[in-house]
């Protein structure tokens, strides 16, 4: 265990910026700390009166919101168990993760709630709206009346009121369970990770001492919270320093996310690949194909006063006041990295799995190197299990204080994550060169068997397939015994340049011509196929790639 303790972090970060504000809707309210810690402190009064225990779990099914994080913090300060579930899951999946995590209370959107059916979900006591933070369903008759004595329940125990000396969080050791994070498994339903304290405290902690931001700083949530990447980093961490975050309360869209950029201006932004590569191949590739300036970018000398412009153009998009773009949760395309940082962008490319709540591997955009996802946190030991782990490739290991403590109630599936060593085996694969830098060569189950034996990542061909101008995303498996990419297209491209069918058949086919320059011949793709329709993704954005083999 590390000495650093997570609620103690929380309670140091609400006494210290006790008037500043910590929680904002997108063009709605905003919530102080000092407002966030009375809310927080009301809640543990009303779960110790409605009778939950600390290690009983709390579920929690809605949108980023600041009331979303304001009900997490209230759980795991408290010393219960936080089941955040994605809200884009199936009312049938919701049932089940509730029961299964046996959870006791709910906090739900109205909407979601709408859907679900209390009677699939026994165990519940009440379950609270997001919106207001009011009951939306209760069996307990007495809980209207424990929420009209709250205030007069708080004031019996700070009765000086809540200021930076008498606030005070209880205080929850770093062994206890903090969190059962539900993920989307490739078959039947999900597994629940258990993530204790510490495995979060490690995370804050690492973040705090190597990533760039300060209390006052102001942070755009946009990554989903039931997931751990932006969970940890766009909430728990920059709440830890005293930092303004503001959730985005909508649907993601590119569009709406550059909006509030601009709008909030954020110290530090977390991305996802398909963010960055939607404003690369939007709106810098059909700047710097004009010929004047893709002759320019040719020319020595000429060509940094352009990467400057488009520097000073990019970074507006991001609203100018950022430090570094750290990208994670999937691969981002080498092509991509390159180019940013050819221009001066600071951007870097992180690794992390939910087991491990989440961050692997990290480097700060000035360390890193192209094509790596930084060098294992202080807090893991990672290693490959290869026998020349710097030329062969073979699975990413890892144990530590970031590691989980296995699978809520599957015993046989922990014993398989986790060997008796400890060692967590990721199911990815992966080099480490002679300076520890970490090198992703795709998952294990994704891997393709050449016709000579070779080993085929099909994540490294679709990375160069999806920076075609009318390719929305690709998918790459085995047919026949030979390479076919799937191919859903880019519409409002292929609108604009007026396309039909057939031309744009011919154009797949120039594609493929070209892409199989760039790689060797057993690599080859024979023919790409057009897919109707976007494939089907995991919470992560992930394709789940199984339904397509």
């Amino acid at each position: 265990m590390i000495k650093e303790n997570l609620v103690a972090y929380f309670n140091a970060a609400i006494k210290e910026n006790i008037e500043k504000p910590a929680l904002s809707d997108y063009g709605g309210r905003t919530l102080t700390f000092k407002e966030v810690g009375e809310i927080i402190l009301k809640f543990h009064i009303t779960f110790e009166k409605t009778g939950i225990k600390k290690g009983d779990k709390i579920a929690l099914i809605g949108k980023n919101s600041a009331n979303w994080g304001v009900a997490f913090l209230s759980i795991i300060t408290y010393g219960a168990v936080a089941v955040p579930i994605l809200p884009d899951f199936l009312p049938k999946d919701v049932h089940y993760i509730v029961n299964h995590s046996e959870s006791k209370a709910l906090f739900s959107a109205s909407s979601i709630w709408a859907k679900l059916e209390i009677e699939q979900m026994m165990d519940l006591q009440y379950v609270y709206g997001l919106e207001e933070l009011m009951p939306l369903f209760s069996k307990i008759d007495h809980l209207d009346e424990i929420i009209h004595s709250l205030n007069s329940s708080l004031k019996e125990k700070l009765p000086k009121g809540i200021t930076g000396e008498t606030f005070e969080l209880p205080k929850i050791e770093n062994s206890e369970l903090a969190e059962i994070s539900y993920t989307s498994g490739t078959t039947g339903y999900s597994k629940g990770v258990m993530l204790l304290h510490n495995s979060l405290a490690a995370n804050v902690r690492f973040a705090r001492n190597h990533m760039p931001l300060q209390s006052g700083d102001k942070i755009v949530s946009f990554l989903p919270m039931a997931h751990s990447y932006g969970l940890a980093f766009e909430f728990l961490f920059p709440f830890s320093l005293g930092c303004h975050i503001t959730f985005l309360t909508k649907t993601p869209t590119p569009a709406i996310i550059t909006k509030a950029f601009q709008e909030v201006k954020p110290r530090l932004i977390l991305s996802v690949p398909l963010v960055i590569e939607k404003i690369y191949k939007k709106r810098i590739l059909p700047q710097i194909r004009k010929s004047p300036i893709n002759w320019m970018l040719k020319t020595p000398g000429i060509n940094k006063l352009i990467f400057k412009k488009v520097l000073a153009g990019v970074g507006e998009g991001f609203g100018g006041n950022f430090v570094e773009v750290v990208v994670g949760g999937a691969a981002l395309s080498e092509e991509i990295e390159a180019f940013f940082r050819k221009i001066g962008f600071p951007i870097t490319v992180g690794y992390g799995m939910t087991e491990c709540g989440p961050l692997i591997s990290y480097a700060a955009a000035n360390e890193a190197k192209l094509g790596s996802c930084g060098k294992p946190v202080d807090s893991l030991e990672v290693k490959i299990d290869s026998h020349d782990p710097q030329n062969e490739v073979g699975e990413i290991l890892m144990r530590g204080e970031n590691v989980m403590v296995g699978y809520y109630k599957n015993k046989e599936a922990s014993e398989l994550a986790i060997d008796k060593d400890g060692w967590l085996h990721s199911g990815d694969l992966g080099l480490i060169d002679k300076d520890g830098f970490i090198f992703i060569k795709g998952r294990s189950k994704s891997m393709i068997l050449g016709p000579s034996g070779q080993n085929i990542y099909p994540e490294e061909i679709e990375s160069v397939v999806n920076n075609r101008a009318c390719v929305a995303e690709s998918l790459v498996v085995k047919r026949d015994e030979k390479l076919v990419a799937l191919i859903f297209p880019d519409e409002e491209v292929v609108k604009a340049m007026n396309l039909t069918k057939e031309e744009l058949s011919q154009k797949l086919e120039d594609y493929r011509k070209e892409l199989n320059k760039h790689f060797p011949s057993y690599m080859s793709v024979n023919k790409m196929v057009l897919h109707p329709e976007p494939f089907e993704k995991t919470p992560k954005q992930s394709i789940k790639r199984f339904l397509y083999e």
